[in-house]
């Protein structure tokens, strides 16, 4: 039997993630990228073209059997229009509106009766202070589309700073802009951020990974903890859980990511923050800690493959990003950072170096010896090796298996 082949839409890292495992499966493999030096077109055969392009993805969609996705900006018109002339899109439009549009995601949430913030949809500055003086000040508001990694968001700490904002400043360009209503949200009170991943099939079988922590630095994602260190079993479990009746409930098909805020004693123990509907960087440390990586998991589960063992390897794994600093070059830094950390297993993306920009990731396993403490620190220092040329901070020679 043929495999199928499997086009993904967008030349991201994401996409250039998944390329390996599609080799290794014996899948063929496709990329429509935005770019002929994107970072997914470095190593994957490809077409350059538009995701917002209508005749483009259809032109794509005719040399593939199985399109996915690298990113949530297809216009979800177009990818009705190609499902119904017979596209095998997964996950298909009906469940990706939720991760393209926050409002609906609310909408869903609240209606699955999983844990939200506060809510409301507002279109003028009235409806942003009558939502702050009910719900509390600061509060946080969201563009409904098209944000990510801290981008489309705002924190309003009082009704004069909404005030001023709309004189001038970015509520005064969102609201300008066309782009309302916007999502305004209560700002939660947590103790970490959280992340549960989970895939699905499109015969409904799904598989759960450990919930891990995630550290955001400046609204982007810079370490992940894999499993999240102190969780209490009864919130990984309803997270988990939440995950889950989510990608049945919404009909999500490959890797969904549950973004939440850990809520210590208030409810299930979490709300939810987000929702991803591919492969998420809470997900990267999977790709050397887990039996199964999330990647591999995608394509599996696009394809209607029976899902892998996400099993966690070791005492557990740490995920450090590389964003960009000093060093253009990352690969000038591969000798000092893997000569000082034999364990650390080093992924980047073939992206420009800009500063803060993601251009890879650093991934330890603790085990052997090697606890989660120190797999962290190996992380970190690796990471800051490439990225500003930092002198390595090797651990000792037969590190304690600490927690």
């Amino acid at each position: 039997m043929t495999s199928p082949r499997l086009g993904v839409i967008g030349g991201g890292q994401l996409a250039r993630m998944m390329a390996g495992p599609a080799a290794e499966l014996g899948v063929p493999f496709r990329v429509l990228a935005e770019a002929p030096d994107a970072s997914a077109a470095q190593v994957a055969p490809h077409v350059v073209g538009d995701h917002a392009s209508l005749d483009d993805l259809r032109a794509f969609a005719a040399t593939v059997d199985v399109v996915t996705f690298d990113h949530e900006h297809v216009p979800t018109e177009h990818l009705r229009t190609l499902e119904a002339e017979g596209v095998a899109v997964r996950p298909g439009p009906d469940a990706l509106q939720f991760a393209q549009d926050k409002l609906l995601m609310r909408e869903a949430v609240e209606r699955l009766g999983l844990p939200n913030p506060a809510w409301a949809p507002v279109s003028t500055l009235d409806e942003v202070v009558a939502f702050g003086d009910r719900h509390g000040w600061p509060m946080v508001l969201k563009t409904a589309r098209g944000g990510y990694d801290g981008k489309g968001v705002l924190v309003v700490d009082s009704a004069e700073d909404a005030r001023a904002g709309a004189e001038e400043g970015t509520l005064a360009t969102w609201l300008g802009a066309g782009i309302a209503p916007l999502l305004a949200e209560a700002m939660v009170p947590f103790s970490r951020e959280l992340s549960a991943q989970v895939a699905r099939t499109p015969s409904g079988r799904i598989a759960a990974y450990p919930v891990v922590e995630s550290v955001q630095t400046d609204g982007v994602c810079d370490v992940v903890t894999a499993p999240a260190p102190d969780l209490d079993p009864a919130v990984a479990e309803a997270a988990s859980a939440a995950a889950a009746r989510i990608a049945e409930e919404l009909g999500v098909v490959g890797m969904l990511a549950v973004e939440l805020f850990e809520t210590p004693g208030v409810g299930p123990g979490f709300q939810v923050n987000e929702l991803a509907m591919r492969p998420h960087n809470s997900g990267h440390w999977s790709m050397d800690g887990a039996v199964t990586g999330q990647f591999e998991q995608h394509v599996r589960a696009v394809l209607d493959l029976p899902l892998g063992d996400t099993s966690p390897h070791g005492r557990g794994t740490v995920m450090k990003n590389i964003l960009g600093g000093a060093r253009e070059d990352l690969h000038s830094g591969y000798a000092d950072a893997m000569a000082a950390h034999p364990r650390a297993k080093v992924h980047t993306y073939g992206k420009d170096v800009r500063p803060g920009r993601k251009v890879g990731h650093v991934n330890v396993v603790a085990e052997a010896g090697l606890g989660l403490a120190d797999a962290a620190l190996a992380a970190d220092s690796a990471a800051a090796v490439l990225r500003d040329g930092t002198a390595p901070r090797p651990l000792d020679p037969a590190p304690e298996a600490r927690p």
